[in-house]
């Protein structure tokens, strides 16, 4: 192999590596629309339902930017897009379909991954 086959070799594997990261990028962009969508449709069903809202109480350890401060006072935690899968790729093995999870909710289940009331 001369090294202008090896060059071009090079500039083929990096522009496959490019085209599957866009691909993949692209994929998870429409996933996350896919999910935002299934979100707001929630939010308006149960606002048309009239269910009530509960400030939300995290008891698991999350980590946030901001230090002792943070700790002390508290923090805002920005949003970040939903998943399409609610555990995927978690450590337990639960996952749950996010349109599956969220009707539930309506239809007055419970919000664990792994029940089935």
């Amino acid at each position: 192999m001369g090294e202008d086959d090896g060059r071009e070799w090079r500039e083929r594997q990096q522009r496959a590596v490019r085209a599957h990261a866009d691909a993949d990028a692209r994929r998870r962009a429409a996933e996350q629309a896919q999910a935002a969508e299934l979100v707001a449709w929630f939010v308006a069903e149960a606002a048309r339902r009239g269910l009530p809202t509960t400030r939300l109480v995290a008891f698991h350890l999350l980590t946030v930017p901001g230090g002792l401060r943070a700790r002390l006072l508290g923090v805002d935690p920005q949003p970040s897009p939903p998943p399409l899968v609610v555990g995927a790729g978690g450590r337990d093995g639960e996952s749950i379909p996010l349109r599956t999870l969220l009707t539930r909710l309506l239809d007055g289940g419970t919000d664990e991954p792994g029940s089935t009331t």
